[in-house]
């Protein structure tokens, strides 16, 4: 990873990140997921295509033994997925306990000392913060209720927090970023971000754009294509979740 400066440049104190901060080196790290389908890591990057056989045969072995705990998942917010290996719950509250069961045994397991949760599942449709995402009372009485603002991605959010585990958005959908989560992360000591991963296209347009602003190259037009894999472009292609992808590109 690359350096960062503390201080004064005068102090000449530009340390590797990996020495400045406690990160765990690649060889303590374990992986866990949940998926509605039942397919193993190696089998779900077969099937996706996205990475060359020859790229997955040297992990194979590896990923093999990865499976999938059962997704919290509704039709509801991805229009254009279903799978079997979904869990089943009266309440949202109950669907939140299970992650967050999930997340205990997963961490006991593997003797875990500390986590990390990174959504990246398919992004939901587009919805604006309401009245059960306000407070952290009125957003578990909301899940009590199976009140239809709370998205399976907040679920995932809530149990992590809950949970003392760090969580990461992935994707564009509203999850993490309303005052009821923000208000647990910050009561629990517990760190959120992200607001979509931006790292094909949009990274490089952010990269590029401001260069060519500097160089004041005169713009007409800017087209790409988006080579999309893992289901994301037939989730996509639902209006309402393509909304949710449309608004937090909108400034790019």
């Amino acid at each position: 990873m690359q350096t960062i400066r503390l201080g004064r440049r005068s102090e000449h104190r530009s340390p590797y990140i990996k020495d400045f901060v406690d990160l765990a080196p690649l060889e303590d790290l374990e992986f866990g997921a949940w998926d509605v389908f039942e397919d193993d890591a190696y089998e779900a990057a077969a099937r996706a295509e996205v990475l060359d056989q020859d790229d997955l045969a040297p992990l194979e072995d590896f990923l093999h033994g990865i499976e999938p705990m059962s997704a919290v998942f509704s039709k509801e917010y991805v229009k254009r997925l279903d799978g079997p290996n979904v869990k089943q719950g009266a309440t949202k509250k109950d669907l939140a306990e299970a992650l967050r069961a999930d997340i205990r045994q997963r961490m006991e397991d593997t003797d875990a000392a500390r986590a990390v949760m990174i959504w990246c599942g398919s992004t939901e449709i587009y919805m604006k913060p309401s009245e059960c995402h306000l407070s952290i009372e009125k957003f578990e009485e909301g899940m009590e209720n199976n009140d239809p603002s709370i998205a399976p991605s907040q679920l995932y959010a809530y149990a992590a927090l809950k949970e003392g585990v760090a969580y990461a958005n992935g994707a564009p959908n509203l999850s993490a970023d309303i005052p009821a989560l923000e208000q647990l992360a910050e009561q629990n000591d517990v760190p959120i971000a992200g607001k979509d991963f931006k790292t094909g296209q949009t990274m490089m347009k952010t990269i590029l754009a401001p260069g060519m602003k500097a160089r004041m190259l005169g713009i007409e037009g800017w087209f790409s294509t988006n080579i999309l894999g893992n289901r994301d472009g037939e989730v996509l292609d639902d209006e309402s979740s393509f909304r949710a992808k449309e608004v937090t590109k909108s400034g790019v």
